[in-house]
């Protein structure tokens, strides 16, 4: 394993199936993951004796689990439950209202993505004159709060709802650039 893979300690849980699906070989307990810090999207296999609930926490990391026996495969957002799928804009959305700081740091520190595109202008609804105004704003002081973006840079959208739309296209890998799902290699089976 490379050292600098970026991997997931904890994730949400989307969905909990405790038959698994159709087309597995053996029927076993199986939960759709999302992680909490590089935003994964795991399948999982669950201890027998656990039932976890949509919106759990649970270690998955690579010290003793409780809750998950081993990580099966990474999965797409194509690969979602029904359930899972109506669920994942929630778990994000809470994963930033937990952890601001992290969000607001990439308004704050992003720079250049080449001579002609600036990180800033991958999130929907930042143009070139939202770049200006973000760019000139940060430069008085840093942001110290969405409401804070959002009073001092008047006409942008949402920041925190750009964000969300932003890790769900990355998560639907609709954009070659990234900023906050890092690319994962598919596994070779």
């Amino acid at each position: 394993m490379k050292k600098d893979m970026k991997k997931d300690n904890w994730a949400v849980v989307l969905d909990f199936l405790p038959h698994g699906y159709y087309g597995m070989r053996v029927s076993r307990p199986v939960a759709q993951v999302l992680g909490k810090e590089y935003f994964s999207l795991l399948e999982v296999i669950v201890r027998d004796d656990v039932r976890p609930r949509t919106g759990d926490k649970v270690y998955i990391g690579d010290a003793k689990r409780k809750e998950v026996k081993f990580i099966k495969r990474r999965i797409n957002l194509k690969d979602l439950t029904s359930v899972a799928k109506d669920e994942v804009e929630d778990v994000i959305t809470g994963i930033i209202k937990k952890n601001p700081r992290k969000f607001l740091e990439f308004f704050n520190k992003a720079g250049p993505v080449t001579t002609r595109l600036h990180k800033l202008e991958l999130l929907p609804g930042v143009g070139k004159r939202h770049l200006w105004e973000l760019i000139s704003a940060r430069k008085e002081k840093d942001f110290g709060s969405f409401d804070d973006i959002k009073k001092r840079v008047p006409m942008i959208p949402d920041p925190e709802k750009m964000i969300i739309k932003r890790i769900m296209e990355e998560l639907d890998d609709k954009d070659k650039y990234r900023i906050f799902v890092p690319k994962f290699k598919k596994e070779p089976r």
